[in-house]
């Protein structure tokens, strides 16, 4: 694949390493500093898709850049999801390609279905409190993390609104350079359940989103993290 990486930070380096290691090719490499140069037909010429991890104020606008541009997009950024059914309706006007998750790990993702799965089974206890608890790295500009805040959302609709976290009553940390902890605990007099992700590093962000573009590549549509493992 010749990938167009957009947000050159800590996070598009490491998707650099995995791309060269899987014999991709990272054509463009885009960032702050060059973005307005760069976003062009004539630099996306040959590119077989986009990877976008940057920050909440930038993300739907380089998304919708890559739509406009023909060209399959990729995103991890988080803190932006207030325009999402705006870059899906542009998606499908499009006739683009437009993957997103709140986080690539595949370890987060079998976390996300075993929330589903447990929130439906725990909804029936009432004696159980849940709390959802994350910690990241300082540099993390958005509180709580997409990855806690996509955890709470699906708690609520697997449960049909008996178990509910709302944003503000997640409890977020940020501390050195910790890569990322997510962990749900139920709750009661009698005893604690407790289940958690902790990454190791952003490699794992990294490889996911690889595979994931990888997958994207041919396709048309709204995808997601559940697309790419029913598969």
């Amino acid at each position: 694949m010749r990938v167009a990486i957009i947000g050159y930070g800590k996070m598009g380096h490491e998707i650099e390493k995995v791309l060269i290691e899987r014999g991709h090719e990272a054509v463009l490499k885009i960032d702050i500093d060059n973005r307005q140069e760069m976003m062009t037909k004539e630099h996306f010429e040959g590119v077989d898709v986009a990877i976008e991890f940057t920050s909440p104020l930038t993300a739907a606008d380089n998304i919708r850049e890559c739509l406009l541009l023909g060209v399959p997009v990729l995103s991890g950024s988080t803190g932006w999801l207030e325009r999402k059914a705006e870059i899906d309706a542009l998606c499908q006007k499009q006739g683009g390609a437009f993957f997103y998750s709140s986080n690539y790990s595949l370890g987060v993702n079998v976390l996300f279905r075993l929330n589903r799965w447990l929130s439906k089974v725990m909804a029936t206890l009432p004696q159980y409190n849940v709390k959802i608890e994350e910690m990241h790295h300082i540099h993390k500009l958005d509180a709580p993390s997409g990855t806690a805040a996509t955890l709470a959302e699906e708690m609520r609709v697997a449960s049909d609104g008996r178990l509910s976290v709302a944003k503000e009553e997640i409890i977020s940390y940020r501390e050195g350079e910790c890569p990322g902890i997510h962990t749900i605990t139920f709750d009661s007099e009698e005893d604690t359940l407790s289940v958690s992700h902790s990454a190791k590093s952003r490699r794992g962000l990294a490889l996911g989103a690889v595979l994931a573009a990888e997958w994207l590549v041919g396709r048309k549509g709204v995808f997601s993290m559940d697309d790419f493992l029913s598969i």
